[in-house]
Parts: structure tokens; C-alpha cells; sequence
């Protein structure tokens, strides 16, 4: 079920309304990384300062190109830590054109869906994005602890937030929050492991740009496979 979503999405991946909301979520993304990192990089200035007095030394400038090229470092580690949360949560502010375009294609005889309201999408982003990003920051201890396994846990840890988001979202213009919800604990092993598998292709650079509008239309296509088996069943 979950490869016949996956590749479903995967053939409609050229729809003019997908490529709206890349172009969207990569400029919203990058715009957003380059806002922390000008953050970053002006802390860093005025903590360092043009010149820095140490303890019997006296008067250094080296400490600038020190801190700068360490900056530059940590800000492209940053960059990569925050791609995740950062590309997946903006997408997920338009799943529902994304969730659209596929039931236009595959499900066109559906009655008009109730779309989510901007403020209503508004506020899951961010509440997303804050609980991705928190969630990832407190899994660092266990990556370090873990090291060996820390691809698996950061696999695991994300494939459960991002199924259980993107499956919420597409569901809720169907049947409702609450009943989206109810939908969603009964079949969270499969939402998972979907999850898993949106999830791995994430850690690839420039390839995390586009699967999390791969992810929005297999999350679309996995919930009206779930409701026509439980239909049929």
C-alpha cells in the first residue's frame, strides 16, 4: 500500500501545481536560513568585536578569522541539521494545494474538500516546525550516545513526526480534525513506517528539498487507500 502511494505520487511529480509549491518552499527555506545566519554571524561580531585583549598577550585580531571561518562551519552544519524541519514544515503550509492536485488527477468523482483555513495552516507550521526542531535538538544526546545508530534514530524520531503530521493534514480536509486524529492512531504503524521511508531521503542534500512534496501527495494517496480498504473491509 505504502509503494503504491509512493509511486502514485511519484509519477505526478512534474504537475505545474507541485512545482509552485517547491519554488515557494525553497525560497521560504532558504530565505529562512539566511535571516538565522545573519542572527548568527552579527552575535558572533559583537561578542568577538574588531579586536579581542587576552591575559598577557595583550591585543589579538586572529580571533576574527578564527571565529569566522568557525562560524561558517557550524552555520553549514546548522544549515543542514535545520534543512529537515525547516523544508517539511513550510510544505506543510501547502500541503492542501499539493493534496488537491492529487485528488484532482486520481480522485476527481470526491466531493469538494473542506480546505484548511490559512490561520488554522498557519499555526500547524509553526507548532510543527517549534516541535521538529525541539524534538531533534533533544535527540542530539542520544546521537551521541548512540553514534553508531544515530542515522536510525534520526530516521525513526523524524519518520514519526513527519507521518504523523502529513497524514493529520491531508486527512482533516476530509473528515475533520478530530476524526482525522482518530484515523490516525488506528493505523500509526503503517503511517510510520511511510514516515520512515520519507524520512531517509531527507539526509540527502538537495533531494530533502523535494521530498516533502513527494511526502504530501503519498500521505494524500495512503489515506484514501486506508479509507477504501476500510471501506471494503
Amino acid at each position: 500500500m505504502i509503494l503504491t502511494a509512493f509511486f502514485a505520487a511519484l509519477g505526478q511529480m512534474t504537475d505545474p501545481r507541485f512545482r509552485r509549491v517547491l519554488l515557494i518552499g525553497v525560497a521560504l527555506t532558504l530565505a529562512l536560513l539566511i535571516a538565522v545566519s545573519a542572527v548568527f554571524i552579527w552575535f558572533l561580531g559583537g561578542l568577538v568585536g574588531d579586536q579581542t585583549s587576552l591575559p598577557f598577550i595583550g591585543e589579538v585580531t586572529w580571533l576574527n578569522d578564527l571565529v569566522g571561518w568557525g562560524s561558517a562551519v557550524l552555520l553549514a552544519i546548522l544549515s543542514t541539521f535545520l534543512m529537515v524541519p525547516v523544508a517539511s514544515a513550510i510544505t506543510s503550509m501547502f500541503l492542501d494545494t499539493v493534496a488537491q492536485a492529487v485528488e484532482d488527477e486520481h480522485y476527481p468523482t470526491l466531493p469538494k474538500a473542506t480546505p484548511v483555513p490559512i490561520g488554522d495552516a498557519l499555526r500547524d507550521t509553526v507548532n510543527f516546525l517549534g516541535v521538529l526542531i525541539g524534538a531533534n535538538i533533544l535527540a542530539l544526546v542520544l546521537y551521541l550516545i548512540f553514534a553508531p545508530a544515530a542515522p536510525l534514530i534520526f530516521w525513526a524520531l523524524n519518520g514519526f513526526l513527519l507521518g504523523r503530521e502529513y497524514f493529520t493534514l491531508a486527512a482533516i480536509r476530509r473528515v475533520g480534525r478530530a476524526e482525522a486524529k482518530v484515523l490516525r492512531a488506528r493505523h500509526m504503524p503503517t503511517i510510520w513506517i511511510a514516515g520512515f521511508l520519507m524520512a531517509i531521503p531527507l539526509s540527502i542534500p538537495l533531494l530533502n528539498l523535494i521530498i516533502p512534496i513527494l511526502g504530501a501527495a503519498t500521505f494524500t494517496h495512503l489515506f484514501h487507500l486506508l479509507q477504501r480498504q476500510a471501506s471494503h473491509g
